[in-house]
């Protein structure tokens, strides 16, 4: 299949527009995940994009495609603020994917923007790894609007890896056309809001809306890949009906809710916050009864364990006030399973 192309901002790099998102490899095994990275490959994606703290997604793409290496681009990241470290992720990188260069290497959603003055900062690092021909362009990924934005103005970025869906704020979009004026790639994590958004083709529609735009789709099943090919081979165009679809989710979902990022792990209490926290929706927008299972209903319940050490809130790069909304999400969750755990 022909799949439509975008220049990635001043990197040069010609891109699917439909693109892999490699996270969720990491939860299948090695078979699965070489079948479903050769079978994204054969139908014409061109792009994957990984990190170094998905425990083995780069591994499984060096198994799957080091024989087509230089047919792809491939972008991974690391979460290290220091010289020594972010040499270390990067060579480490290079062994796994089974290649001698990285297309993209990208700063992990760093809290503050890597200092491009400090000699032996992080950026430094990534310079000298370029130099080398370790990796080939420097990029950034965020959540935080603010850090994004002085990423875009410092010019020292080729790439921004920031979420983006069609329930993206002014803010959010503002973004998007700051990268388009600085000719800075901009590659579109969370493109189903963590799994809120359950319409794949106003998802895909909305994108397509975006000619910079480069939405990188979580895969982990065929069935999902097979979802994408199909959107991209008729070229799903956004209509009337889709337009409904997204103005009712942007109503019951606009405002605070968790994107389940999970930079508010690790939790004191070992809570699951990323699902515990936007449990309510999960409940109404998936199929609920994997919720009602005893393990669940246990793993809730440890919210009443919280210590309140506001850690999490301190993490979360949206300002949710986790814990008020755990208590929350746990008065719900009680009262939906009261009701629906025998059903």
């Amino acid at each position: 299949m022909e799949i439509k192309k975008v220049k990635l901002g001043k990197t040069g790099l010609l891109v699917t527009k439909t693109a892999m998102g490699c996270l969720p490899i990491q939860r299948i095994s090695h078979e699965a995940s070489r079948e479903l990275l050769r079978k994204a490959y054969d139908n014409g994606i061109n792009y994957f994009d990984t990190a170094n703290a998905y425990t083995d997604s780069e591994e499984k793409i060096g198994e799957a495609l080091h024989d087509v290496r230089h047919n792809i681009i491939i972008s991974t990241k690391s979460g290290a603020t220091d010289y020594e470290t972010v040499t270390k992720h990067i060579e480490t990188s290079l062994k796994r994917l089974q290649t001698d260069y990285i297309d993209i290497f990208q700063f992990h959603n760093p809290e503050i923007m890597p200092d491009p003055n400090d000699e032996k900062g992080s950026y430094a690092a990534a310079l000298n790894a370029k130099r080398k021909g370790y990796i080939r362009h420097i990029g950034i990924t965020n959540h935080r609007l603010k850090v994004a934005h002085q990423a875009i103005d410092s010019g020292y970025f080729e790439t921004l890896q920031f979420p983006f869906c069609y329930l993206a704020t002014d803010k959010d979009l503002e973004l998007v056309q700051d990268c388009k004026k600085h000719d800075m790639g901009f590659i579109a994590m969370k493109g189903l809001s963590g799994g809120m958004l359950n319409n794949a083709a106003a998802c895909y529609a909305f994108m397509q809306e975006y000619d910079n735009v480069v939405p990188i789709w979580g895969i982990q099943h065929d069935w999902e890949l097979e979802q994408w090919l199909k959107l991209t081979e008729i070229n799903q165009k956004m209509t009337d009906e889709l337009k409904k679809v997204i103005e009712k989710d942007r109503k019951e979902l606009s405002g605070n809710f968790c994107r389940s990022c999970g930079y508010c792990l690790p939790c004191t209490a070992d809570i699951d916050i990323p699902q515990a926290a936007r449990m309510a929706m999960l409940l109404r927008r998936s199929p609920y009864k994997r919720f009602m299972t005893d393990e669940w209903h246990q793993k809730m319940q440890k919210i009443n364990d919280c210590v309140h050490c506001n850690l999490c809130k301190s993490r979360c790069p949206y300002g949710l006030d986790t814990p008020a909304l755990l208590q929350y999400m746990l008065k719900d969750y009680n009262a939906f399973y009261a009701e629906h755990h025998n059903d």
